[in-house]
């Protein structure tokens, strides 16, 4: 058999009857746990189709210390070509999810809108199509890719008007949010990340965090219904050109959203390379009742490579089963890859991240629990040693088709073929 040919329903039928059977041994009901996983949404980022490039035509460097490599052919040049991939994406993803999109990609009909002015009519035509699609969306006000920007700071900014403008272009952001979220009939999570910092060690690193907190504050003085809007700050330890100091750290917004009762952002790549998110989800999760998760893979820094089913992801997965927060955490992508097919790259990333989920939900969890507690750890370990080889494999591909989705790598057919048709004509 050809390797990307799909596999024949009747041995994916086959192959679940008997992982269905080994799991249910261990107390597991695998049928509970894929219903769990369906009512996961992912949300994929809208950036990894063009490259960060947004729509506005500003001829701006990406800046704020993001850089994307490759030049793969095929980047979307207008809404529609980015609409139409993400299409082919989540025809290939199994569930139902959500897009997470940039304020630098509206659509204002060919004349200059600036950020600070941008309105929920600019994003019409991208909420008309995910609620066509019964998706949720998200939103992120765009501090990057701008004049006022260029110096690389914007809420901390030591000048009052082009902080004003920063402030005033997250309130802007905050109601499109609200409206997108009301339109949808799911609350959109607006997340604020800025690349504020500075390359060398700074003398004062007080002042431009006690404007960033009065900022801040302005930017969410007006309350929103939390069924259509949900706020969230995002950390970060380094970027490029802010190497010494970042304003917006971890600790910081740490602080101020448990403060502030907003929502925090864990960003899988905005820490040491040594250090990992996995505990952090249950110290954070003690204080606040709910959290934004960006899901990306660093190479030793905040590189946004591609997702794949890394030990670190499945820690993150069973992090989140264990302590019973998927209902409380909401899950995106953030990674932007060049250098391979965009298309191919959503969809690796967001079906590793459904992997890592179904995996640890197809852990017997209580018992593990139990053993735990009885101070078994000999049980315990052996238990999740002999985890790792049962057949997971036909559980997943039983969900795939069960979704309608192609099986195996199957879909990368598809991909390719769009590529040939569509892609390698953009230029």
């Amino acid at each position: 058999m050809h390797a990307f040919s799909p596999s024949p329903y009747k041995d994916v039928d086959q192959a679940f009857a008997l992982a269905k059977e080994r799991y249910a041994g261990l107390g597991v009901d695998v049928e509970q746990a894929i219903g769990r996983l369906a009512k996961v949404p992912i949300s994929l980022h809208c950036w990894q189709g063009d490259d960060v490039g947004g729509f506005e035509g500003s001829g701006e460097d990406i800046g704020g210390g993001l850089a994307v490599t490759g030049n793969y052919p095929g980047r979307a040049r207008t809404p529609d070509e980015l609409r139409a991939d993400l299409d082919l994406a989540l025809s290939l993803i199994p569930g139902t999810h959500r897009l997470n999109l940039h304020a630098s990609y509206a659509e204002t009909g060919g004349k200059k809108v600036e950020r600070d002015a941008l309105e929920p009519a600019h994003f019409r035509g991208w909420i008309e199509w995910a609620k066509g699609k019964g998706m949720g969306m998200d939103f992120n006000p765009t501090y990057f890719a701008h004049p006022k920007a260029a110096d690389g700071f914007t809420l901390a900014h030591p000048d009052d008007g082009i902080r004003k403008f920063w402030i005033d272009h997250g309130i802007a952001c905050r109601k499109i949010g609200a409206a997108i979220g009301q339109a949808l009939g799911t609350p959109c999570v607006t997340n604020v990340w800025i690349p504020d910092g500075m390359k060398d060690s700074p003398i004062d690193r007080k002042a431009p965090r006690q404007r960033l907190a009065a900022a801040l504050d302005a930017m969410f003085a007006e309350p929103l219904d939390r069924r259509h809007n949900l706020d969230a700050v995002e950390g970060k330890l380094f970027g490029l050109g802010s190497e010494s100091y970042v304003v917006g750290s971890h600790e910081f917004y740490l602080g101020y959203a448990i403060s502030r009762k907003k929502l925090v952002c864990l960003d899988a790549g905005h820490y040491h390379p040594t250090e990992t998110i996995t505990d952090k989800l249950t110290s954070v999760l003690t204080y606040l009742d709910e959290i934004l998760l960006h899901v990306s893979r660093g190479v030793r820094w905040d590189s946004d490579h591609v997702v794949t089913l890394t030990d670190d992801l499945e820690a993150i997965a069973q992090e989140l089963v264990r302590g019973d927060y998927l209902g409380r955490v909401h899950i995106g992508l953030d990674f932007f890859d060049a250098s391979i097919n965009r298309i191919a790259a959503w969809v690796v990333g967001t079906r590793c991240m459904l992997k890592a989920l179904l995996m640890a939900l197809l852990e017997p969890t209580a018992e593990l629990r139990r053993l735990e507690a009885e101070g078994n750890f000999t049980a315990r370990l052996a238990m999740l040693e002999e985890l790792k080889t049962l057949p997971f494999g036909a559980v997943w591909d039983h969900y795939c088709k069960s979704k309608d989705v192609p099986v195996g790598p199957a879909w990368l057919g598809k991909v390719k073929a769009h590529e040939a048709e569509v892609l390698s004509r953009r230029t």
